[in-house]
């Protein structure tokens, strides 16, 4: 790849930042507004527990009570009740072991100890849940660290009880379906990825480096979403196993695995358009390669909004089987081995995206032509 002068290189670098950091925001405020019910839920749920504590049980600081309820509600809308009782008893143990304990041998390095020991093996003995562990050791440091102010020996306990009482409650009501969030960020990341095929189509269709580059940019920003998916795909279906929306596993699954693939695709992608980027430099005739890319493209864009619907995604699967029927380097590019070379890095990309819609392996490698 040849260097650019020093003015062109240095628009570019900044341009490569504004885009980066473009992209950056629209992921934070599509991760904001998908979380913003269940943190409005949860702070209120606070409040509520606080409210309680404070005024109804007469509790002068009752810290315990907002914590419970924000920790065990959190801030997204996966609130599986088993998960929200298993912190609850939690929190519930630790606080408890911890005021007894401070109440009868006070407070200290050693009491602490000792404190997070035995609520340890009072909530392994309670439940296998490691949540459940965690939560009881978190609360039995905090309470031998933290001085009692009223409520007498169990004041702390209480308010550890009112907050769960209430989170448990808002769980209960306002019962959550595991695939939303990881659909929501599933269409998210298909998108990013249909985004950067359609920049890199534009850029091979007018022999524009710095949408090849831009492509690139692209690429490697969408990093954060992608992960974002397949950890919230992989939480969702270790959900399902235990709660009531144990119906959905056979989609959540398929979520899982797509997240898989479109990751493979997006890297794929990625090399595509680093190889591409000389290939256009050359001022080769690249059309041909513009016009499958495009289609490639066409054909995730309605990935993108299967996935985000639940949908079987036929549709993708039609198109980008046309597109793979093309992709034959004797034909495409033929005489110019540069060319030809973009159509092979094009064949695994859409070999892995036909998987994606739900293609076996063996149906998606047949649908490209034998070499």
């Amino acid at each position: 790849m040849t260097s650019l002068p020093g003015p062109a290189d240095e628009m570019w670098r900044k341009a490569k930042r504004t885009l980066m950091l473009r992209t950056r925001l629209r992921q934070g405020w599509t991760r904001a507004r998908a979380s913003l019910i269940p943190i409005a839920q949860a702070s209120l749920a606070a409040g509520v527990a606080y409210l309680i504590a404070r005024y109804v049980l007469g509790h002068e600081q009752p810290f315990f009570a907002p914590v419970a309820a924000w920790v065990l509600l959190g801030f997204t809308a996966q609130r599986d009740v088993r998960r929200v009782s298993e912190m609850a008893v939690g929190v519930a143990v630790g606080v408890a072991m911890g005021d007894l304990i401070v109440h009868l041998i006070g407070s200290g390095w050693w009491q602490l100890s000792l404190v997070l020991f035995i609520s340890a093996i009072a909530a392994r003995f309670i439940d296998r849940g490691a949540l459940l562990v965690t939560q009881a050791g978190v609360q039995a440091i905090i309470v031998v660290g933290l001085p009692q102010v009223s409520g007498g020996p169990l004041g702390r306990w209480t308010d550890a009880l009112v907050g769960g009482a209430v989170a448990l409650t808002v769980a209960l009501l306002t019962p959550g379906d595991t695939r939303r969030r990881p659909r929501a960020l599933a269409e998210q990341a298909v998108t990013e990825l249909a985004e950067t095929l359609e920049t890199l189509a534009r850029g091979l269709r007018s022999d524009d480096t710095d949408d090849v580059r831009a492509a690139l940019v692209r690429g490697r920003a969408s990093e954060p979403v992608l992960a974002e998916w397949q950890e919230a795909a992989r939480d969702a279906r270790e959900l399902a196993r235990i709660s009531v929306g144990r119906i959905h596993r056979g989609e959540l699954g398929r979520l899982e695995d797509q997240a898989v693939l479109v990751d493979r695709v997006m890297r794929s992608v990625r090399v595509l358009a680093r190889r591409a980027l000389p290939v256009v430099e050359g001022e080769h005739d690249v059309q041909p390669v513009a016009g499958l890319v495009e289609g490639f493209a066409s054909g995730v864009r309605l990935l993108a909004s299967d996935v985000g619907s639940g949908g079987d995604a036929a549709r993708a699967r039609e198109v980008l089987s046309t597109v793979a029927a093309q992709l034959d380097p004797r034909t495409v590019g033929e005489g110019d081995w540069q060319v030809q070379s973009l159509v092979l890095l094009l064949r695994s990309p859409v070999v892995d995206a036909l998987e994606a819609t739900g293609a076996t392996p063996g149906d998606a490698r047949a649908a490209l032509p034998e070499l």
